[in-house]
């Protein structure tokens, strides 16, 4: 079969459907590749690249369907590219068959196959394929980035000669594909990162990367990711208005806001209101990644950027994959590569437009002068169901205070029962050894015992381990010194022992003070706040 990749003519459209590595891959299934001249110059791709690589390169795009079997596109397909398709071609492209009836008759009258590759379904099998997630992806990446380009400071909180500078606060609102990607960059970046997200299963997905999950104060149990197929489902008005309430308590302290919530075939829920944008701080900024569908922020204009009356820049753009060509082209063109691969099992250059199997019958929205969209429902569920979480019970103050005394006596009877043998072992060494090697030796546990038990309660982020050991050596030498002073040096007889105890006691004091010092500015470097 021939394929090819005409050029985009959606206006300010990069990407390209096919690149050479991808072209490659395609030949060695059987195909042969065609591209429509210049339609990877704006990606990356020069139309040298693609004749080493042993792709036809064509004038036109008229020329281009006149010769292939099969079109690969990015945008969905403009009317007069559905009047250039022939009975038996395949289209693969997006296509939001949802939200687009009339090219979806246009389409069946045609009698070609349309693939939709928006209408992968979110099943295990089909993530190489799902170009909604790839896609998605860059532009989570890719609104951190606007966001730093519209931000007047660091993401990172630094501490130099010059002053101290405050990490930025980051709000991402929506934790899918794009929100966990733009969770992943912002907190590479430093920021203090935050994220909201109705379904409760993406909890631990947040915290994993080390944002803070945001909570509601709400009893209702919000629907598991594996009845929607991966997406958030609507939510009620009282849950609306809980959601609402804690974004008006944030919007004062969060610098940057990227909001990705977005329910597929809806519009964009408002979630970011006119007086949140009112209540942050002048300098900040807001990411509307759900801008095409009416966006998330109330202010939000479509493909745009605007500044608020108190400062506050709302970015809507579009098309952020778009502004990252070359990456998205990339992995546009594998996700193509691998829905050729599914429907060409043989390897032998012959199509198999097998409707039994889920991810083709799933994005197949026209086939054979048919509409065969919406598909049934995959026999594979999306993600696996949430498993419940066992309710640990709240102890009563009576339980709560017996626990305490139960914890309190086993820690006495372990003390008490350490001590016991501590003096029997005391007692059975000076039935033997003489009172001379008993003052040094009662000396030596003691400063030990103790030593340890001071070090031992420190909690190990107060300092490094070399100077954990550091102290407690001089910890053990402050104790002995400290005896033999007392002692007036006659345990081992002479001012001389006295003074060279004091010399020990300031020596190890410095020590000890200076590790804890050294180790606090170390701390201090790695503080957020």
């Amino acid at each position: 079969m021939k394929i090819g990749a005409p050029q985009e003519i959606f206006e300010g459209e990069s990407r390209v459907a096919m690149t050479p590595e991808s072209a490659l891959q395609l030949q060695k299934l059987g195909h042969d590749c065609f591209i429509q001249a210049g339609a990877g110059k704006k990606a990356g791709f020069e139309d040298t690249a693609y004749s080493d690589a042993g792709v036809t390169v064509v004038a036109t795009a008229q020329a281009l369907f006149d010769d292939v079997d099969i079109i690969a596109k990015v945008r969905p397909p403009a009317e007069a590219e559905l009047d250039a398709l022939k009975p038996g071609q395949t289209l693969i492209s997006f296509f939001y068959p949802a939200q687009s009836e009339a090219l979806l008759e246009k389409a069946k009258t045609t009698g070609a196959s349309v693939i939709a590759m928006d209408m992968v379904p979110r099943i295990s099998r089909a993530q190489k394929m799902d170009a909604l997630s790839s896609m998605a992806n860059i532009a989570g990446y890719r609104a951190v980035m606007e966001a730093g380009n519209n931000f007047g400071r660091f993401f990172t909180g630094q501490v130099t000669a010059a002053g101290k500078v405050p990490p930025a606060k980051v709000l991402v609102i929506g934790a899918g594909v794009a929100g966990l990607a733009a969770i992943g960059a912002s907190t590479s970046l430093g920021a203090i990162t935050y994220a909201f997200d109705v379904r409760p299963e993406v909890a631990e997905q947040i915290e994993s990367m080390g944002a803070e999950f945001v909570y509601l104060d709400f009893e209702e149990a919000q629907s598991d990711g594996a009845t929607t197929g991966g997406y958030a489902a609507p939510s009620s008005p009282e849950f609306r208005e809980a959601q609402l309430k804690k974004f008006r308590e944030l919007a004062p302290d969060v610098d940057i806001v990227i909001s990705t919530a977005l329910i597929p075939g809806r519009d964009a829920p408002v979630l970011w209101t006119k007086d949140m944008v009112e209540a942050m701080k002048r300098g900040s900024v807001v990411v509307d990644l759900a801008a095409e569908r009416g966006g998330n922020c109330e202010l939000t204009v479509k493909d745009e950027r605007i500044v608020s009356d108190n400062g506050v820049t709302i970015v809507g753009y579009t098309d952020l994959p778009s502004r990252m060509a070359t990456q998205s082209s990339t992995l546009y063109a594998n996700n193509i590569r691998h829905m050729v691969h599914d429907l060409t099992p043989d390897k032998d250059g012959v199509i198999n437009h097998n409707m039994e199997d889920d991810v083709i019958r799933g994005a197949t929205v026209a086939h054979q002068g048919e509409i065969t969209f919406p598909p049934p429902p995959p026999k594979v569920k999306a993600i696996a169901a949430q498993k419940p979480k066992e309710k640990v019970p709240e102890l009563t103050p009576e339980e709560r205070k017996a626990q305490e005394v139960a914890a309190f006596k086993k820690q006495t009877t372990t003390q008490v029962g350490l001590l016991v043998a501590g003096t029997a072992l005391l007692l059975l060494v000076g039935a033997v050894a003489p009172a001379s090697f008993m003052a040094h030796f009662v000396v030596f546990v003691l400063a030990c015992f103790v030593g340890f038990q001071v070090i031992w309660k420190v909690s190990h982020s107060l300092h490094t381990p070399l100077m954990a050991v550091t102290n407690a050596v001089s910890g053990i030498i402050v104790l002995g010194a400290l005896l033999q002073i007392g002692a007036g040096g006659q345990v081992t007889g002479g001012w001389l022992v006295v003074i060279l105890a004091a010399v020990s006691i300031l020596i190890a004091t410095i020590n000890i003070v200076g590790g804890f010092l050294v180790t606090r500015r170390m701390l201090a470097m790695f503080q957020k706040s």
